[in-house]
C-alpha cells in the first residue's frame, strides 16, 4: 500500500510540496496544481520539465494526476474539446513519469434534465476512455461533482456503460458527507469496486445536506477510521491511499484564507493523524 497526498494543499511550489512529503517519510506524490496550474494540461511544458527534474532529484514517484477533466468547473453542455485537450496533453506527461491513474469527474449538470446529463456523460466518457486506452492510462472517476457522483449506483452504472479497461473508480471517503450522502450506505455499495482511494473528513450538517465543514483526519463524520479499517484490515487493499485534507486549502474556493505556513503545518498535521490511524489498523491485525 502506498500512502501519499495531493501536496498542493501543503504548498504552491513543487519544491515545498516535495519537502512536505520527504518530511513525512513518503516517497510518492499525487500531482494536481503547481504554482496554481494543473499539471494535467494547464502547466507549461517548461514548468513541467522543472517539476520532473525536482521529482527525479528527490527520488519521488507520482501515483496519479488529479486533473480538471469533467470537474466542478465544467458543465455537461459546455465545450467537450477542453476535456479532450487536457487528456491528450496529460498522456505524454504521464508516460514520462510512469504513471497511469488520472482523476476525472462527470460534469456539472445544473439546468439539464438528468436523463440528458446521464446520456451525455456516458457518451463523453466513452470517448475519453478510447483516448486513454490508446495512451495506456487509466481514467479514475471520483465520487465528486458530476452525474456519476450522485450515488454509488451511478458510479457503478457509469463504469458498466463505459465498459473500458481504461476506466475505473476512485473512492473519496469524505465526499459522501460533503455531497450530503450517507457514508455507510455509500461505502456498502462501493466497497471493493475502486482502484484508488482519497481521504478527506467532513463534519455533517444534517442528513442529506451537503457540508463544507472539513475536519482533520478522523475528527469528522465520514467514518474515516472504520472505512480504512475495513479497506486495509478486512479487504486487504494494497493500492494508493491519498490524502486531500481541504483543511487549510480548498482548490475550488476562491478564498485565500491561509498563509503558506498554515497550509504547510496543517497538511503535516493531517498527514500525521492519517498515518497514525493506518499504523493502528496495521498493528491490530
Amino acid at each position: 500500500m502506498i500512502l501519499t497526498g495531493i501536496a498542493d494543499e501543503a504548498a504552491r511550489d513543487i519544491e515545498t510540496q516535495v519537502k512536505a512529503h520527504k518530511e513525512l517519510g513518503w516517497s510518492h506524490i499525487e500531482l494536481r496544481l503547481v504554482d496554481g496550474k494543473n499539471v494535467a494540461g494547464e502547466l507549461s511544458d517548461s514548468d513541467f520539465d522543472r517539476v520532473c527534474r525536482v521529482l527525479d532529484r528527490q527520488q519521488i514517484q507520482v501515483t496519479g494526476f488529479a486533473s480538471r477533466i469533467a470537474n466542478w468547473s465544467r458543465h455537461i453542455s459546455g465545450d467537450f474539446s477542453v476535456d479532450i485537450q487536457d487528456l491528450k496533453a496529460s498522456i505524454p506527461r504521464m508516460q514520462r513519469l510512469g504513471v497511469k491513474p488520472i482523476r476525472v469527474m462527470s460534469w456539472v449538470g445544473d439546468g439539464v434534465p438528468e436523463s440528458e446529463w446521464r446520456a451525455e456523460s456516458i457518451r463523453r466518457m466513452r470517448e475519453l476512455a478510447k483516448i486513454a486506452e490508446d495512451g495506456d492510462v487509466l481514467l479514475c472517476h471520483e465520487n465528486c461533482t458530476g452525474w456519476g457522483g450522485l450515488s454509488a449506483e451511478n458510479m457503478l452504472e457509469l463504469r458498466e456503460r463505459v465498459d473500458s479497461p481504461a476506466f475505473a473508480l476512485l473512492y473519496d471517503i469524505g465526499n459522501t458527507i460533503s455531497h450530503g450522502l450517507d457514508p455507510e450506505e455509500f461505502f456498502s455499495r462501493i466497497r471493493g469496486e475502486y482502484v484508488y482511494v482519497h481521504v478527506k473528513d467532513v463534519r455533517r450538517k444534517s442528513a442529506g445536506v451537503p457540508s463544507d465543514d472539513y475536519a482533520f483526519c478522523g475528527e469528522g463524520d465520514a467514518n474515516v477510521r472504520s472505512v480504512l479499517s475495513t479497506i486495509i484490515g478486512q479487504d486487504g487493499y494494497d493500492g494508493v491511499v491519498s490524502i486531500e485534507p481541504h483543511v487549510a486549502a480548498v482548490v475550488h474556493s476562491a478564498a485565500e484564507s491561509s498563509t503558506p505556513q498554515q497550509m504547510y503545518r496543517s497538511y503535516l498535521k493531517y498527514a500525521e493523524l492519517f498515518k497514525q490511524i493506518v499504523a493502528e489498523i496495521a498493528s491490530s491485525e
